[in-house]
């Protein structure tokens, strides 16, 4: 019988005792604005920068302001009608686009608040730009068919289209009581765009050098500083650990990235639940990260926003992820976050962008 008993005891710890489901502590938690949609259209990358700097407001001013995301997004529309004329049409030209627009929007054109520009017409409470993005390139694409006939200026139609679908440009407005520019508005926030930096690990470059990096939607040939993976992990820790958040642009293709189950991890074993449980997962060396961004499996598609850091019940860190998919219990788990592994942080990131000072100082001295 006491065998019997003991057979059931081994035989239970093997089916189910590997079966654990997710148990998260928090150890770091910055501020943070709340989730919102980005709603059907491709502009993460504005509506993650926007939080980010948001939470660099909190930081440097200790205001909460919600920051207009269709603001930076109606001139980084303007920049790329341009990049696409000038080009001839042989370039990218869709609604995605990265972080370091929005500094470049900001550097340029200044902010304003999402009060005063929300990018929405009288009546709508969701974003939609497939009719917005389809007509800015079939107005492109008709001057470039044929510019010698092209009966009105390409640049006034591309402007008109952006008032019809997300309003006016903004000049000047009131914000609690203060008459503001968007430029001096810029000024109060204590943001300086120059101090951002874009990171990133690929060996197809050399350490501690900076580059253009090539992937689709960097338009605008921004630059990206190159590090080994563990120090860009480094950075990300370092900048967390001293209040600083950060924004990132990753893969979000695998099956095991979920809003749903608010996890993104990268388990060892196909056959792994690593959606609902706990479980070992494979050791991501440089070589595989390069060797899956070359084969495309790891690509730009998507920003979000990293504003803290978690550990399970074996002590794994995590990543707490602001996501832009709304904060429905119906679609999305975790109040609309994503708790990441480090192990899908190391495969799956392309970039990250951070305050200079949130860099540790030995790569600083190596960077800048």
């Amino acid at each position: 019988m006491k065998n019997n008993n003991l057979l059931f005891i081994l035989l239970f710890t093997t089916v189910f005792g590997f079966s654990q489901s997710y148990e998260f502590k928090t150890t770091i938690d910055l501020d943070a604005s709340d989730v919102i949609s980005q709603g059907s259209t491709g502009t993460c990358w504005s509506f993650s920068a926007s939080s980010f700097f948001e939470s660099e407001i909190m930081r440097l001013t200790g205001k909460q302001i919600d920051l207009s995301e269709m603001y930076s997004v109606r001139h980084t529309y303007s920049d790329k009608a341009w990049n696409y004329v000038m080009r001839q049409g042989k370039a990218q030209f869709s609604q995605g686009g990265l972080g370091h627009d929005v500094t470049n929007s900001m550097a340029e054109n200044g902010i304003v608040p999402n009060s005063i520009y929300s990018g929405l017409k009288g009546g709508e409470e969701k974003h939609n730009h497939s009719k917005l993005a389809d007509s800015l390139k079939t107005i492109l694409n008709t001057y470039l068919k044929d510019t010698k006939n092209y009966t009105s200026n390409w640049k006034d139609d591309v402007s008109q289209v952006l008032d019809y679908y997300l309003g006016p440009d903004i000049t000047s407005f009131n914000y609690e009581g203060v008459q503001y520019t968007p430029q001096s508005f810029l000024e109060m926030t204590k943001i300086n765009p120059a101090a951002y930096v874009s990171i990133t690990s690929f060996t197809h470059q050399p350490y501690y050098s900076n580059f253009i990096l090539n992937i689709p939607d960097n338009f605008s040939n921004g630059r990206f500083y190159n590090v080994p993976l563990d120090d860009m992990i480094n950075v990300i820790n370092h900048a967390l650990k001293n209040g600083f958040s950060i924004e990132l642009d990753c893969d979000v293709s695998e099956k095991t990235f979920s809003s749903k189950h608010g996890i993104a991890v990268i388990p060892e074993s196909e056959s792994q639940d690593a959606l609902l449980n706990v479980g070992p997962e494979k050791v991501i060396t440089t070589d595989y990260r390069q060797q899956e961004f070359e084969n495309y499996n790891t690509t730009d598609d998507h920003l979000m926003h990293i504003t803290g850091m978690l550990v399970d019940q074996n002590g794994s860190i995590y990543y707490k992820v602001k996501n832009s998919w709304g904060s429905d219990s119906n679609r999305v788990a975790r109040d609309g976050y994503i708790y990441m592994s480090e192990a899908y942080m190391r495969l799956k990131t392309i970039s990250v962008m951070i305050h200079k000072d949130a860099v540790p100082q030995e790569l600083q001295n190596k960077l800048f």
